[in-house]
């Protein structure tokens, strides 16, 4: 399963950025997506899902400031991230769940630093 994640990068405090996620069609449209992060030091934590529905789950520390979606012309779940803060700084990977199976893009890295 191949997830190619798009648009990390450099970021000063308070400003905002967008992840996308390309994934294949199947694996797209049979699926719930995520996104999960990883900072410096620290285990992989969950972020926000989408479901094939269309329903999002949020971890509590970016509710209200961060929203998931999918675009499904494009087979992409898009990470909308706002007000981004230091502590938002991690390699963010795109995830799916296959029978059992956890998968995980190469990861973006996004850098929260005036």
């Amino acid at each position: 399963v191949q997830l190619v994640e798009f648009g990390g990068g450099l970021v000063q405090p308070g400003e905002s950025r967008r992840l996308s996620c390309a994934a294949p069609s199947r694996i797209f449209s049979l699926n719930n997506m995520d996104w999960y992060r990883q900072a410096p030091g620290k285990q992989r934590e969950f972020v926000a899902q989408v479901t094939i529905g269309g329903d999002t789950n949020y971890v509590d520390s970016v509710k209200g400031l961060f929203s998931i979606s999918r675009d499904n012309s494009r087979n992409t779940v898009l990470l909308q991230m706002n007000y981004l803060k230091p502590e938002d700084t991690a390699v963010y990977f795109c995830s799916v769940r296959l029978y059992g199976v956890r998968y995980w893009g190469q990861g973006t890295q996004v850098t929260v630093s005036s």
